[in-house]
């Protein structure tokens, strides 16, 4: 799966995380019901936003269904969201993984550079246009113009070069976005909605098309490849900046128009994607100051996403600095401390599962068998996507975070857990 909006069961409090995963389920159903079991592999994080927005607006547009046993929710089944929404998002989704596989090809990246990868990649992406396109007009959406408006962007980087405005790069991105974010409106009958939700959805692709920039950056230029960044001479400053601008313009778009129900909206299309700019700069080295915090809260002041006294990543930097998390040295629980457990025993300390099984120092092995179940148990309580350092099941030695996503713990003096508990 692929997107920005990345966000895990730990950051999405009071339900939100089991709405999130049926929209997520919702979208990877319709999809195979829609374009076969091969084309579930385009589920991304980011297209089932639009499953969201239409059930956001319309309760009759929030339906479910029963979904069988799947590996990704532990071998159980669930509810899953269904409806016009989801098979949008279904459409939506398979346009842009059609549009970066050719782009891919295109650039010759990686497999794509061998001839017959190229010719099966390219059957493929052209079969799931043709889908996307059906899909979307048996859905009222034009899919002809907005894959137009995606094959626009080939012409526009080739013709862009030093003292190209990037934002003339990211019009295509905007443009589609925005009638995706529109249609949702239409669907779920307010049509009031449609110009703010398409302006909502513009800067939503004003950021995905720079942070997608900006995570590629050093890459593209080892490679020597294309990239909006360096072909415009758009330094991090300007990129930072137009982000954090539209960001900004999202939640006030997103304030003019009218929900059923909008929690998930809000914590989608404003807290996860202020924390997928924060993480992707980051991640880049650009640290800029006279940002105050996440968009507006201080650090340090109880804003999900800040553990540190004055560092935007204070989990990330503890760990790899050793593990110290204060000036003096090792704290407990880390290789090098004095107490096997993830916490302070002290006052204000927290013990949650999703810290089993404890950090050891020297590693503690296990048998194969014993580290199966260990895996297992880490796999369901999100450890491997949150915890950073977790123990290896069967090497305990400490491996860092998949995702690097989820740093939402405010509970007092509990440093290294994924997340919040009572105490």
């Amino acid at each position: 799966m692929f997107g920005i909006l990345r966000p895990c069961r730990h950051t999405l409090p009071d339900g939100l995380a089991e709405e999130w995963m049926s929209h997520m389920c919702g979208l990877c159903l319709a999809l195979r019901d829609d374009h076969g079991q091969a084309s579930r592999i385009a589920t991304n994080y980011d297209g089932l936003v639009v499953s969201v927005l239409t059930a956001a607006q319309a309760p009759e547009q929030a339906g479910t269904r029963r979904a069988g046993r799947c590996p990704l929710r532990g071998m159980r089944g669930a509810r899953v969201a269904d409806g016009a929404g989801a098979h949008l998002a279904a459409a939506v989704s398979l346009m842009l993984a059609s549009a970066k596989i050719t782009d891919h090809i295109e650039d010759g990246d990686g497999l794509y550079a061998r001839r017959g990868v190229r010719a099966l990649a390219g059957r493929v992406a052209e079969r799931w246009r043709r889908g996307a396109t059906a899909s979307g007009d048996g859905l009222g959406l034009d899919g002809s113009a907005l894959l137009a408006v995606i094959d626009r962007q080939r012409d526009i980087e080739l013709s862009a070069g030093p003292g190209t405005d990037v934002l003339t790069v990211t019009a295509p991105t905007e443009e589609a976005t925005g009638e995706a974010f529109a249609h949702t409106a239409v669907l779920a009958g307010r049509p009031a909605n449609a110009a703010p939700l398409r302006e909502a959805g513009r800067l939503f692709g004003r950021v995905a098309h720079l942070l997608d920039a900006v995570e590629d950056l050093e890459e593209d230029r080892a490679r020597g490849a294309w990239n909006p960044l360096t072909v415009t001479g758009t330094d991090l400053d300007r990129a930072r900046d137009l982000c954090d601008g539209a960001v900004l313009g999202v939640r006030l778009a997103l304030a003019e128009a009218v929900f059923t129900e909008d929690r998930l909206v809000r914590a989608l299309l404003v807290r996860e994607l202020g924390r997928a700019v924060e993480r992707t700069f980051s991640r880049a080295g650009h640290h800029p100051h006279g940002h105050p915090g996440r968009y507006g809260h201080p650090p340090g002041h109880g804003h999900p996403g800040h553990h540190g006294a004055d560092h935007p990543h204070g989990r990330r930097d503890r760990h790899r600095d050793g593990g110290t998390g204060h000036a003096g040295g090792p704290g407990p629980g880390h290789p090098g401390g004095g107490d096997s457990g993830g916490h302070d025993k002290g006052g204000g300390s927290c013990r949650c599962s999703c810290q089993t099984p404890d950090l050891r120092h020297p590693p503690r092995r296990r048998g194969p068998i014993i580290g199966c179940a260990v895996a297992l148990f880490m796999c369901c309580t999100c450890q491997f996507c949150c915890r950073d350092p977790h123990p290896g099941p069967w090497t305990g030695e400490p491996r860092s975070s998949w995702c690097d996503i989820c740093e939402c713990c405010d509970c007092p003096g509990c440093e290294h857990c994924c997340c919040c508990c009572d105490g």
